[in-house]
């Protein structure tokens, strides 16, 4: 489900002035590296639970060994909010209100940052993601739940979309292959690049 202009612009500035306080510790955001020994091209932050290739941790032992940032109150009632929206019918609105997200990943791409064809598969939960952007459009590339190749849907995501995948679309393949650079609009706080901020329900009670 995609929902344009989900945020508003005192919404997109709060959430940069946020993700810059992540960014900047307990554990800074970083490049992540792949058991194939190569390095990801977007820089990543996590909350609540950190991500490390491929599964989650209350520690990054990848980094600096701290705890990952606690995961806001106020950020589990936007990610409601967010289902509420893009889910219309009276069932899935009730399910939204006892969606509680437990952990973010926040990626930030610059001009020349993608990201590859992948599944979000690393939780125990098939609870929906929560996707939002801040910045640069993006080319936002959507397949199927079989491979990584055709068929796909090419998307455009500009500042303040919602997207939002669950359900029989949990675990679509998806990646970002371009970034439009110099397209966002410096007024939400970020003067260049791309943030994506994705919600998730780990299903994780403590660090594997």
């Amino acid at each position: 489900m995609h929902v344009p202009d989900w945020l508003t612009l005192q919404q997109q500035r709060e959430l940069v002035a946020a993700c810059r306080a992540w960014a900047q510790g307990p554990v800074p955001i970083r490049r992540t590296r792949l058991p194939s020994g190569g390095v990801m091209s977007v820089q990543t932050v996590c909350v609540g639970w950190h991500w490390l290739p491929y599964r989650y941790s209350r520690t990054a032992d990848d980094v600096n060994g701290a705890r990952a940032a606690e995961f806001p109150g106020w950020m589990v009632e936007l990610g409601r909010r967010a289902l509420a929206e893009a889910y219309q019918n009276k069932r899935e609105e009730m399910a939204s209100a006892d969606y509680t997200p437990d952990t973010a990943l926040i990626n930030f791409y610059d001009g020349q940052a993608k990201l590859g064809m992948h599944q979000d598969k690393d939780e125990k939960s098939a609870a929906p993601v929560v996707s939002l952007s801040i910045g640069d459009t993006c080319v936002f590339r959507v397949g199927n739940t079989a491979t990584r190749t055709k068929p796909y849907t090419d998307i455009e995501l500009a500042s303040g979309d919602l997207f939002v995948f669950g359900g029989p679309s949990r675990y679509v393949y998806h990646g970002v292959p371009k970034v439009h650079e110099g397209t966002g609009d410096p007024a939400t706080g970020l003067r260049t690049g791309r943030l994506n901020i994705a919600m998730r329900v780990t299903g994780l009670r403590d660090a594997p």
